[in-house]
């Protein structure tokens, strides 16, 4: 006689339990992704041992402003890559719906994320309530005269033939509308993360090492602002002082179970 295997699901972090009772009772939350929340959906990040440029040195590269205006060559290998970026096809997962589901309750006040990839906004999230502080992948803009485009248009340019597509309307060079290393935020975007920071009376920090500022500091604003703060991430984080709730686990699992 065959015995059907048993699926067991993950074990939650202790303290599930009572950070859900306080995202149960929150009015305005505010929820701060990083890569991890993406990688279910088959987005790799950047530094992990599968990373995006562990596996391509040459990508790393081109993420450097000085390094991508200024070497033709360097464009031509980052439209390639772009060609088969994971965000095209990429789903929402489990985490995503999560933070849709907030919204549905009336409790979301909006969506900080680290991530270029749109997941939130692809899962229902009202696109006014996400702030992306290092801008997407689902549009270009031209670094001369700041002309904006969809994405697709200059892939489609690229599949044609044009390895390092203009601008249309200057002739100027075509980027990603991501932010690069070496190259300045927008105030404005970092100005709003911080003060819906502020305005929350939940910080969930979900996916991130919480290391990279200015948007790590939305963590220790919202605690002086005295929300709550809780932590959902696979490792520790830099901010794990702030948390009065650290969840180390399985993102896909603990936020659905903040939910229950």
């Amino acid at each position: 006689m065959s015995v059907e295997p048993r699926h067991t699901l993950p074990e939650l972090p202790v303290g599930t339990e009572t950070a859900r009772s306080l995202i149960s009772a929150a009015k305005r939350i505010v929820v701060l992704t990083g890569a991890g929340i993406s990688t279910d959906s088959g987005i790799p990040d950047f530094r992990g041992p599968n990373g995006v440029w562990t596996k391509n040195p040459a990508a790393e590269k081109a993420s450097n402003l000085q390094n991508y205006l200024a070497d033709p060559e360097l464009r031509k290998v980052a439209w390639q890559n772009r060609l088969t970026t994971p965000a095209w096809t990429a789903e929402p997962n489990q985490g995503h719906a999560a933070i849709v589901e907030f919204e549905r309750r009336g409790q979301l006040h909006a969506v900080v994320t680290q991530n270029i990839d749109g997941l939130h906004q692809k899962a229902g999230t009202d696109p006014d309530k996400v702030v992306e502080v290092h801008g997407t992948v689902w549009f270009t803009r031209c670094w001369d005269c700041a002309d904006q485009r969809p994405m697709a248009q200059s892939l489609t340019r690229v599949r044609a033939g044009d390895v390092d597509p203009a601008c249309l309307e200057c002739g100027g060079i075509l980027k990603s509308d991501t932010i690069s290393f070496g190259q300045a935020l927008v105030p404005e975007v970092i100005d709003r993360a911080l003060q819906v920071s502020e305005e929350c009376d939940v910080l969930l920090a979900v996916g991130s090492t919480l290391s990279v500022f200015p948007v790590a500091n939305c963590v220790p604003r919202a605690k002086a602002a005295n929300a709550r703060v809780i932590i959902v991430n696979g490792e520790e984080t830099r901010m794990d002082r702030f948390a009065d709730h650290l969840l180390v686990g399985q993102i896909g699992a603990v936020l659905p179970a903040l939910l229950a």
